[in-house]
């Protein structure tokens, strides 16, 4: 099915890219999200009218998203959490953790799921990721998990995201969860990154309703 991209899809386009996609995906995510509209006939010709204004809007979204990319490019962002013996955290840093970091350290407000961490990130030190900026700007980024210094197994998993309030005051935001909960987040979170980033993905099925009674 060819759609009318309202605006971009990873890995895909941009507003204004006429891309082919699996029905179900369409018909499921991209149109109710207005993340896209059907390429019909009179949706292309719309298309063809508006394209000088989409052609403006994306040089302007291609020159922020430079910008942003060099305010990210080479940084380091530190997180704190509970370390084992062997340098092994209880539990895991995710994306959400990395988004909190880079909010909090660098001022920079980004989008997790354009956080590409190479999977999951279970050790102390230095860990290079990508920020996602925009098409294909990206963004490399360390990582730096430390200690906090207990490595006492605690009774939760324990992360830590450690920045500077605004008025320059030590911040440390702690989350906390068991560690059941630290891998089902992590699951549910990589389950709705690849629903959300898979154009060829199968439609999903709708429950029948029920006859009334």
């Amino acid at each position: 099915m060819k759609v009318i991209l309202l605006q971009e899809l990873k890995g895909r386009g941009g507003e204004g890219d006429v891309i082919d996609v699996a029905r179900g995906f369409a018909v499921n995510y991209l149109l109710p999200r207005k993340v896209a509209i059907e390429a019909t006939t009179g949706n292309l010709k719309q298309l063809e009218q508006r394209a000088h204004t989409i052609k403006a809007r994306e040089e302007q979204r291609l020159s922020d998203a430079q910008a942003l990319c060099d305010q990210l490019a080479g940084k380091v962002v530190r997180i704190k959490a509970k370390v084992g013996e062997e340098g092994r955290l209880f539990g895991s840093v995710t994306s959400s953790h990395v988004q909190a970091a880079i909010a909090e350290q660098l001022g920079i407000e980004i989008d997790r799921r354009k956080i590409e961490t190479h999977g999951h990130i279970k050790d102390v030190g230095p860990h290079p990721i990508v920020v996602a900026v925009y098409r294909d700007i990206k963004a490399d980024v360390t990582v730096d998990v430390v200690s906090d210094g207990n490595v006492e197994p605690p009774t939760t998993v324990v992360a830590e995201v450690e920045g500077v309030a605004p008025a320059g005051d030590a911040f440390v935001e702690v989350v906390e969860e068991t560690p059941e909960q630290a891998e089902a987040d992590v699951a549910a979170e990589e389950a709705a990154e690849e629903i959300a980033e898979e154009s060829n993905e199968a439609p999903a099925e709708t429950p029948a309703e029920e006859p009334a009674e």
